[in-house]
Order: C-alpha cells, then sequence, then structure tokens
C-alpha cells in the first residue's frame, strides 16, 4: 500500500465510505477543489490489490493557533507563534477498519508536518477530532485544547522526539 496525493483521474471517491457524510462528501465533492486553490493537500492510501480503491486519505493545511488555548508553558515558549499545522480531516473506509491503516496514515502526517515545519517554521501541529476519535489521537500523544474537547494538539518537538 502507498500513500500519494489524491488523484481525481484515477482514485474512486465515489466508492469510498467511512461511515461519517461530512468525510466523505469532503473526499468526493471538495477535496480536489481545495488543493487546485492550493488551500490543502489530500493524500490516499491506495488498496494496491484493487485499482483505483482508497483505503484511507488525510487532509492537511494550517490554521491559525490561539495561544490563550494551550497550557501556560507552551504560551510562555511560543508567544509568538500564531500558525499551526493542521491535520483537518482523516478517515479510513469501513471496509478496512480495525487493520491499523488509520494509524499509518496518522504517522505519515506527523511526518509530513514535521517536514513542512523544518522549512517554514511552526510550532505545534492541530486536529479537529471527530465525535468518538479522540481517545485515537490522544494515544499518539494528542491532548484536547482546555475548551475544546475535540480539538487536540501537539507539539512539533514532542512529534520529532517520537521519531528519534
Amino acid at each position: 500500500m502507498q500513500i500519494v496525493p489524491l488523484d481525481r483521474k484515477k482514485h474512486d471517491r465515489k466508492g469510498f465510505d467511512c461511515g461519517v457524510e461530512a468525510l466523505n462528501n469532503y473526499l468526493k465533492l471538495i477535496a480536489n477543489q481545495q488543493s487546485a486553490k492550493d488551500n490543502s493537500r489530500t493524500y490516499i492510501l491506495e488498496d494496491e490489490k484493487k485499482d483505483g480503491s482508497i483505503v484511507g486519505f488525510y487532509t492537511l493545511t494550517m490554521v491559525n493557533l490561539e495561544l490563550n488555548s494551550l497550557p501556560i508553558n507552551l504560551k510562555t515558549r511560543h508567544p509568538q507563534s500564531h500558525s499551526a499545522g493542521l491535520i483537518a480531516r482523516l478517515a479510513v473506509d469501513k471496509h478496512y477498519t480495525k487493520r491499523g491503516f488509520g494509524a499509518l496514515l496518522l504517522v505519515d502526517t506527523l511526518k509530513k508536518l514535521v517536514i513542512a515545519s523544518d522549512v517554514v517554521g511552526f510550532p505545534m501541529l492541530v486536529i479537529d477530532a471527530k465525535e468518538g476519535a479522540v481517545a485515537f489521537y490522544e494515544q499518539f500523544g494528542f491532548t484536547a485544547f482546555k475548551d475544546e474537547s475535540n480539538k487536540l494538539f501537539i507539539s512539533v518537538a514532542d512529534v520529532r522526539a517520537s521519531f528519534k
């Protein structure tokens, strides 16, 4: 299996179903448009045994960092930071769940965002978790913002250290 940029001519977006209509619709209707406008990038985990089948996907972009929502130690460490990498979406098709593909996708997002931070510099990664997904991200070290339980963060420094 391989993670590649979304290709509307190659990937079967209509056949994808993760069980969350908003995520399905994003992939089917919006992801290509957002990429073409340089607003985000969507990557696909391909099922190489089924031509064009999508095992899962994620979308990356940037977001404004709300410093007041961070713990005091991070606010103090990054007082001038206003941007963060955003994992805007991450989903696995229902036919491929419970096989570690979500973790595989998440690790790939983290690697890409650390590389992006090395180039342009931002201290935090943020994810807006869909209902029921918070525990999944917490097991990878993400922490919920104090005022939004479904919005989580992790420092780039912590991610970088975990890869060493």
